[in-house]
């Protein structure tokens, strides 16, 4: 670093001042590691000269590195919101300056404002986040953690046992339950980490640790023009950061799950599924203890702050969460417009499954991944020959059969119109040792065309002369349980949750 502090440091008190009166501050909020400054269309950012067991903010010179450092990592998630970093320097006559000639004295983060009622925590409670930004948040997450180099020095079993370890002293000086049941539940989570550790030490060791968000929750989300857009994450420890990513999004999924969104959060667990390379059998059967910790954790955050009712709410989460799942397929067949997809999708989280619910496995996202498409991107005719739909039939069964054999339920969903594929799948589910439960579901023509017309932004490129072409086709003999599909979405999906009373909890 090229500047040197000054020695004769400003007050933190006295460049709050300033700042406030130079950037036209209009409110502020203070943490126990920040004061945030907001003005009408920028906030500031000044790191407290504080020390903890976690962090050190105490001197200057590490505040500004740390502020160069949280420009750089959340600038993966938020490119446009983050604008950089400021020095406040004290100028000859003794004044503070912002970016002046004097001596480096203090530094704070820039970002652009956004609206107030922009956060997703905010949007949650009002009802106004949707599956469409959910998907799309899935997805950047997805690409952040692609782009991130593998860390082989960080995470793995230890460093996960180290967590759990540390909350056992938290827990007791903020205690968000009787001890009692805290130390039951550590003593849960524990039994669950040491049954995980050869799992977690490979998928270190096959480069799925990385520089990840680290803290992403519903507050450190917000919608800005239009894109929902993580920030805030965690610059001051790598351990903290540079974790598992099925543990960074098992944050968001655990948030969602908590505040009663639970098709959403079976939406966010699925569409980032589907878009990175995760094997669905070495990676599902971390999610349940990777979502129980993430609410221990918030629990004594609540604790700490005095929030005696949240951070029960949040510990009675973690002990739900910390479920053993089991194994299922359940195979959704039926023609385009037959309303698979929504069908699968208002089922999932109903499953008997440890949150976030079953694993959709869709055959026209596998064959749009397989071409390298995006999900609504309309694919020529050649990708719909023969052979490229046996191979997608192929991609689904395998994926259903590690899943299901990792003990994971999984809701298949493609046509199955051809008897083969409807054995296949029925293969898969005994090859795994799970339980198979097969619906067709029917509709006529007009209503099908009805519904292909109204689809926007969908997966399916099935047009009206594909349905017509399916009308004429021969199933074979149907021996999966038919389902009158004309009706409603959730008429339907009762009707199914009635034929599987081994797997479904409501």
């Amino acid at each position: 670093m090229s500047e040197r502090p000054n020695p004769q440091a400003a007050p933190q008190s006295e460049v709050v001042d300033f700042l406030t009166t130079r950037l036209g501050v209009t409110d502020r909020i203070t943490t126990h590691i920040s004061v945030v400054l907001r003005g009408a269309d920028r906030v500031y950012k000044l790191k407290r000269a504080v020390r903890l067991p976690y962090l050190d903010f105490s001197t200057p010179a590490r505040r500004l590195a740390l502020c160069e450092r949280e420009v750089q990592l959340n600038s993966r998630f938020a490119p446009s919101l983050y604008l950089g970093v400021r020095r406040i320097t004290r100028e000859a006559d003794g004044s503070l300056a912002l970016d002046g000639a004097g001596a480096f004295v203090d530094a704070i983060v820039e970002m652009r404002r956004f609206p107030d009622d922009a956060l997703f925590d905010d949007m949650a409670r009002k009802g106004r986040l949707t599956k469409d930004i959910i998907e799309r948040l899935a997805r950047r997450v997805a690409r952040a953690h692609d782009a991130a180099a593998p860390d082989f020095s960080h995470g793995g079993a230890a460093a996960m046992r180290a967590i759990v370890d540390s909350m056992e002293a938290s827990l007791r000086q903020a205690p968000p339950a009787p001890i009692a049941e805290i130390e039951a539940h550590l003593a849960s989570l524990r039994r669950a980490f040491d049954a995980l550790a050869p799992l977690i030490e490979a998928r270190r060791a096959d480069g799925k640790v990385r520089p990840c968000h680290g803290d992403l929750n519903l507050r450190n989300i917000c919608l800005y023009e239009g894109e929902p857009t993580p920030f805030d994450g965690i610059e001051f420890s790598d351990d903290i950061s540079t974790i598992d990513v099925l543990y960074d999004i098992a944050f968001l999924l655990m948030d969602l799950w908590r505040v009663g969104l639970s098709d959403y959060a079976n939406v966010a667990f699925n569409r980032y599924l589907d878009a990175r390379a995760e094997d669905e059998a070495e990676g599902l059967r971390l999610l349940p203890v990777f979502m129980s910790l993430r609410a221990t954790i918030r629990a004594h955050v609540e604790a700490s702050q005095g929030h005696d009712d949240t951070a029960r709410a949040f510990f009675d989460a973690s002990r739900a969460l910390l479920r053993e799942p089991h194994g299922a397929i359940v195979a959704i067949g039926g023609f385009s417009g037959s309303g698979k997809s929504s069908v699968a999708a208002a089922l999932a989280p109903r499953l008997d499954a440890p949150a976030p619910g079953a694993r959709i496995l869709n055959s026209d996202r596998i064959r749009k991944r397989l071409f390298g498409a995006q999900p609504t991107e309309r694919l020529p005719a050649d990708a719909y020959r023969g052979e490229v739909s046996a191979r997608v039939y192929e991609e689904l069964v395998g994926a259903a059969t590690r899943a299901a054999r990792a003990g994971w339920p999984v809701i298949a969903e493609a046509v199955f119109d051809r008897a083969p594929d409807r054995a296949a799948i029925e293969a898969a589910a005994r090859a795994a040792g799970a339980l198979f439960t097969g619906f067709w579901l029917d509709a006529d023509l007009a209503q099908r065309l009805a519904r292909v017309d109204r689809r926007v932004n969908d997966a399916s490129d099935a047009t009206g002369d594909v349905l017509k072409a399916q009308a004429t086709k021969d199933t074979g003999e149907m021996s999966w349980r038919r389902v009158d599909a004309t009706r409603t979405v959730f008429e339907t999906v009762d009707e199914l949750a009635a034929g599987l009373p081994r797997v479904v909890t409501e």
